[in-house]
C-alpha cells in the first residue's frame, strides 16, 4: 500500500513540475489579445490621449447636492460630452482597422464591446435627466464589467489611453 501511495505521489509531483517547467520556459508568452500592427496601436494610443485630454477639460468638481434642481441635468450633459469623446474615436477606429488579419478581427470585437459600453453611459445620463441618481451600472460580460474587458484588451496592446474612463465608477 505504501509503495502505491508513494508512486502516485511521485507521479503527481512530477506532472506538476513538468507543467510548471513548460509554462515558465516553453509556452507562448504573447497575450491572446495582442495583434501585430504596432503602428496602428501607437496611432490609436495617440488618438485616445486626445480624447482623454478632452474629457479632463470637462471635469466638474462641484458637489451635486450643492447645485440645486438642475444639477443632475448639468451632470448628464457633461457625461454626454465625455461619452462623445469615446464615441468619436470608436467611429474613427472602425474606418481604419489594423493591417493584419488578427488585428482586424479582434479590434472589431473590441470596438463591439465599446458599442455596448457607450449606450450604458447614455442610459445613465438619461436616468440623471429623469432625476434618478443611482450608481453607474454597466453591462456584464462573462461575469465581468464590460469596461474591464475593454481595458484588458487596451493594456495587452499598449494602448493605455484607450481604456474606458473611470469617471463614473465612484
Amino acid at each position: 500500500m505504501k509503495v502505491i501511495l508513494r508512486t502516485v505521489l511521485t507521479i503527481t509531483i512530477s506532472l506538476i513540475v513538468v507543467m510548471w517547467v513548460y509554462g515558465l520556459f516553453f509556452a507562448s508568452k504573447q497575450a491572446v489579445n495582442k495583434f501585430d500592427d504596432r503602428n496602428w496601436a501607437a496611432k490609436a494610443q495617440a488618438r485616445c490621449l486626445i480624447a482623454e485630454v478632452d474629457r479632463k477639460a470637462l471635469a466638474d468638481y462641484r458637489v451635486v447636492d450643492d447645485l440645486g434642481a438642475t444639477a443632475l441635468a448639468e451632470r448628464a450633459a457633461i457625461i454626454d460630452r465625455a461619452t462623445d469623446t469615446i464615441e468619436d474615436f470608436v467611429k474613427e477606429f472602425r474606418v481604419d482597422l489594423p493591417s493584419d488579419p488578427k488585428g482586424k478581427a479582434i479590434v472589431s470585437l473590441w470596438l463591439d464591446d465599446y458599442q455596448i459600453y457607450i449606450p450604458d453611459r447614455r442610459s445613465f445620463t438619461d436616468d440623471l435627466r429623469n432625476g434618478i441618481n443611482k450608481r453607474f451600472a454597466e453591462t456584464p460580460l462573462q461575469g465581468l464589467p464590460i469596461s474591464e474587458k475593454i481595458a484588458t484588451f487596451a493594456a495587452d496592446n499598449e494602448m493605455s489611453y484607450c481604456k474606458p474612463p473611470i469617471d463614473l465608477s465612484l
